[in-house]
């Protein structure tokens, strides 16, 4: 076990004053507010790109998707100088043209995954200053990008993120993995580092491997930097925050639930999510939510046809607060939160947290 203190996270050309990464969460959860506060405080704030400007009233067909990314990107930066990320699913029918936005507006990280980016390195122009982090969920799968991406474009990924079993939303794994020993994030991680490390060294060149999926504590963050992560990715745990650009019901959603509220779903598109269960979430298992006419085509691999509710719909009703039409995706501990807090306020317990597991740590050792 290597003994990490909690301090600054280098990847690619940036340096954020925290290893800590805000998850981003579709359809309106992690925005500008929330993203601008996490920055604030030094860690990486991240935009999720899935859902925006769907909503809006726009003119201009698919581009408006586009130009709602890049506004919402504009509307961050204006309430933060920190680092800031965007989250884009590759599942997204319009992926390119919502990473080349993102490009274009200077993000500082895109996040990709649901999907491998394997062309991603292709949309960045020569004076692009944009950092690319695919998101994975098993050292195959880094071993595939990184070999595509060395040999097709020559570029080795600023980071990677590896998302565990645990995570809220949609997740990277079968059914039956979501329960297996053999896929726990404490599983996974020592196998994805071994698969980067043959090409950290052959091009003397870092990787850096950001870990997400059921972190919640300052505990949490000590054990995954002391076992060879660089960072860790948090979402769940930003939702019950004053800046979480969701509705105070949704946010309520967390505080009231329960342990064995916390359930898998068959998603409509296609991969297992974990959600928080209510009277919506019953309905669709009891047969009552009807088939559908898609009003957006937004997600490639979404079953339209045999879905009896709209996803992005029913997740935009819950941040929006009508719980009754929709549902909250949210991560295996999310039945933890107690309380509304302030982004400073949540990043001040995760640092107490960690420095007493640290201390804790080097008392045994001593």
């Amino acid at each position: 076990m290597k003994i990490e203190a909690f301090n600054k996270f280098v990847f690619g050309d940036k340096v954020a004053r925290l290893p800590i990464v805000q998850g981003g969460m579709g359809i309106g959860i992690s925005m500008a507010k929330l993203a601008s506060a996490v920055a604030n405080e030094g860690g990486i704030g991240v935009l999720s790109a899935a859902g925006v400007g769907l909503f809006d009233i726009h003119p201009g067909g698919e581009e408006k998707y586009a130009i709602a990314l890049k506004e919402e990107i504009r509307k961050a930066r204006e309430m933060t100088r920190g680092i800031l990320g965007v989250n884009i699913l590759v599942a997204q029918s319009n992926f390119h043209e919502l990473a080349i936005a993102a490009i274009e507006e200077q993000i500082d990280v895109i996040f990709a995954g649901a999907g491998l980016p394997l062309d991603l390195p292709s949309l960045l122009s020569e004076d692009s200053t944009t950092e690319l982090v695919p998101i994975i969920s098993s050292g195959r799968a880094a071993r595939l990008i990184i070999q595509r991406w060395v040999s097709k474009y020559e570029y080795l990924p600023d980071g990677i993120v590896l998302e565990g079993p645990k995570a809220g939303g949609h997740l990277g794994f079968k059914k039956d993995q979501l329960s297996d020993s053999n896929y726990t994030l404490e599983k996974l991680l020592p196998e994805v580092l071994d698969a980067i490390k043959p090409y950290e060294e052959k091009y003397h060149h870092k990787i850096p491997l950001i870990v997400g999926g059921g972190i919640y504590t300052g505990e949490d963050i000590f054990y995954f930097l002391s076992h060879g992560a660089s960072a860790v990715q948090m979402a769940t745990r930003f939702v019950t925050t004053v800046e979480c650009d969701a509705s105070n019901e949704f946010k309520q959603s967390y505080i009231n639930a329960k342990e064995e509220d916390i359930i898998i779903i068959d998603s409509p598109v296609g991969m297992p999510g974990r959600a928080i269960k209510n009277q919506f979430l019953e309905e669709v298992n009891e047969g009552k939510r009807h088939p559908f006419s898609c009003p957006f085509n937004c997600i490639s691999t979404c079953k339209k046809e045999l879905s009896p509710y709209c996803i992005s719909l029913a997740l935009y009703n819950a941040k929006k607060g009508k719980m009754r039409n929709g549902f909250a995706f949210a991560g295996t501990n999310a039945y933890l939160a107690k309380a509304i807090i302030t982004v400073k306020e949540l990043i001040s317990t995760l640092k107490r947290e960690y420095e007493e597991a640290f201390k804790k740590q080097i008392a045994c050792m001593v």
